[in-house]
């Protein structure tokens, strides 16, 4: 800081310094104001260029992990559609069971088996209805063997994969569920065979029913271990990047008084090159 002389007016080196002074206030009022008003910290590059890339790649982060969590989100609805699909076939099968095992007491005559094979013929369209009906966003669930991948973390290749369930078969023509009826014989040995089937069919679908319910454990998992991450990356990002209100407004309150002061010393100084009149009297 320059030396003050009052003995030469042709500079006001006190004023000058008052006003220099007055000037840093005036920013730094004007700094912590910007804050308070703002709610950042950082509201341009230069108060922090460091911490301002910090915390655009910490947002990134936190933003990839917030969409992570919206699409195990839909992954988990999707698996859901595809389990009450599972669970409504697998209700079926047990219906057909019960009438396979009830078509193998010899109490009943070649009408009501015939009855109950035109029952069993029913449920089987039923399950393909299921079937087909059991979908999402147009995909089949059910009967697609194609394998879907979902976007479960902030990177690229931190993804889950679902192996499709793939039961396009219900016909003794195909494979997956052999559920076809035999209408040219309706004694003991048929539905004793065709309850083989179904026992069959119900292993599958449980086994689909496990799978499913397994994915959608690890996706809960999942999920939980991306909530506390995205929690923990959004606290970094809030301290690098958002204003301390208190602080601000203690920091704000400094420089208010500051700023009055330094523009009484301005006053004082501008008067002072006025005593020098005195040795002209």
């Amino acid at each position: 800081m320059a030396q003050v002389d009052f003995t030469r007016i042709a500079s006001n080196i006190g004023a000058l310094n008052a006003l220099n002074a007055l000037r840093n206030v005036n920013n730094n009022l004007a700094l912590h104001q910007t804050r308070l008003a703002t709610g950042k910290r950082i509201n341009s590059a230069m108060d922090d260029p460091a911490g301002l890339t910090i915390a655009n790649k910490l947002n990134a982060r936190n933003e990839g992990m917030k969409t992570a969590l919206s699409n195990i989100g839909d992954a988990k609805n999707m698996l859901s559609v595809a389990e009450s699909g599972l669970t409504k076939i697998n209700g079926i099968l047990t219906k057909m069971r019960n009438l396979a095992q009830q078509g193998i007491n010899d109490t009943l005559g070649k009408d009501e088996r015939q009855a109950i094979m035109d029952q069993m013929e029913e449920y089987e369209s039923q399950i393909k209805d299921t079937i087909t009906q059991t979908t999402w966003n147009g995909k089949d669930l059910v009967s697609n063997a194609d394998n879907y991948t979902f976007q479960t973390g902030a990177d690229s290749g931190d993804v889950t994969t679902f192996t499709a369930i793939s039961l396009t078969a219900v016909t003794a023509s195909g494979v997956g569920l052999d559920l076809s009826v035999t209408l040219d014989s309706t004694d003991a040995s048929t539905f004793s065979s065709y309850m083989g089937k179904v026992d069959s069919a119900i292993d599958t679908i449980s086994g689909k029913l496990s799978n499913v319910g397994a994915l959608m454990s690890k996706l809960t998992f999942k999920e939980e271990q991306l909530a506390v991450s995205q929690v923990n990356v959004e606290g970094a990002y809030n301290r690098i990047m958002n204003a301390d209100m208190a602080q601000e407004q203690l920091e704000a309150t400094k420089y208010s008084i500051l700023q009055q002061t330094s523009i009484t010393m301005l006053a004082q100084a501008n008067a002072a090159p006025q005593g020098i009149l005195s040795l002209f009297r």
